[in-house]
Parts: C-alpha cells; sequence; structure tokens
C-alpha cells in the first residue's frame, strides 16, 4: 500500500480576490483623482473666461463694473460669485487711457478637494484657484 504525500503547499484559492481588491482600490483612487483634476481644469477655465471677458470689457469702457462683467460671464461664476467665493481685483496703471494696460484677476479660494488622499498630498481639502488676464484699454483717449 502506497502512501499519499501530503503537499506543503497553501492553498492559493483566496489569492485572485486580494489581488483584486488592492487593484480595485488603486483603480478607484486614479479615476476620482482624475476627476478632481477634471472639476478643477473646469474651475480654472471658468475663471480665465471670466477674467477675458472682464478684461475684453475694461478695455473698452474702464471706469464701467468690470467685477459684474466677470460675474455675468458665465452662470457657474455667478453661482461662485453669489455665495462669496470668488474675488475680482482689476487693476490699471494711472489713468485708465488708450493705450495703457488693465489688468483682471479673477480668484477662487476656496476649491474643495473630493479625494481625502489628494487632500493629504497637497496640505489641504481646499486650494485657491485663479485667473489673470491683462489687456490693452482702447478707449477713451487721453491727453
Amino acid at each position: 500500500m502506497k502512501k499519499e504525500k501530503k503537499s506543503n503547499f497553501r492553498s492559493e484559492k483566496g489569492q485572485s480576490l486580494v489581488e483584486f481588491a488592492f487593484t480595485l482600490v488603486l483603480l478607484l483612487i486614479l479615476v476620482v483623482g482624475i476627476a478632481d483634476l477634471g472639476r478643477a481644469l473646469f474651475t480654472y477655465l471658468s475663471l480665465r473666461d471670466g477674467a477675458q471677458e472682464g478684461a475684453l470689457y475694461g478695455s473698452v469702457v474702464p471706469t464701467g463694473d468690470i467685477t459684474e462683467r466677470v460675474y455675468q460671464s458665465s452662470n457657474y461664476l455667478q453661482d461662485l460669485g453669489n455665495a462669496g467665493e470668488i474675488s475680482v481685483t482689476v487693476t490699471h496703471d494711472g489713468t485708465p487711457c488708450t493705450g495703457e494696460p488693465i489688468t483682471v484677476l479673477v480668484t477662487y479660494s476656496n476649491f474643495t478637494i473630493t479625494m481625502p488622499f489628494l487632500g493629504a498630498l497637497v496640505g489641504s481639502q481646499s486650494i485657491p484657484i485663479s485667473a489673470v488676464i491683462t489687456d490693452t484699454i482702447l478707449a477713451p483717449k487721453c491727453d
């Protein structure tokens, strides 16, 4: 009669499940991080477009309500502006005359990061996003 040898190898039935769990966690972190990056890019582009609209308006009407023009450039900026989360800074050198630069800075100081791990890397769960545009004043002419 032959004796059966017992195998010294452990069962590998749960190995695939453990590997899948680790991989799934890493993929979810990557996907949510990409979503946060997309949100941040969309916010930056909205701020930049608002600053561009304000600078364009300010190049023709430098004494007009440029801040309101920035807010009215998109519904997204209107919502953030009504909540008091956006600041608009308009600067020009000296007298607003033809040929002088006008600069519009739009800042959203509280962009919330949804992914906790990204917040830990950055050091905070919210980051400031800002856009600045400089344009040339076209009117009025000054002496």
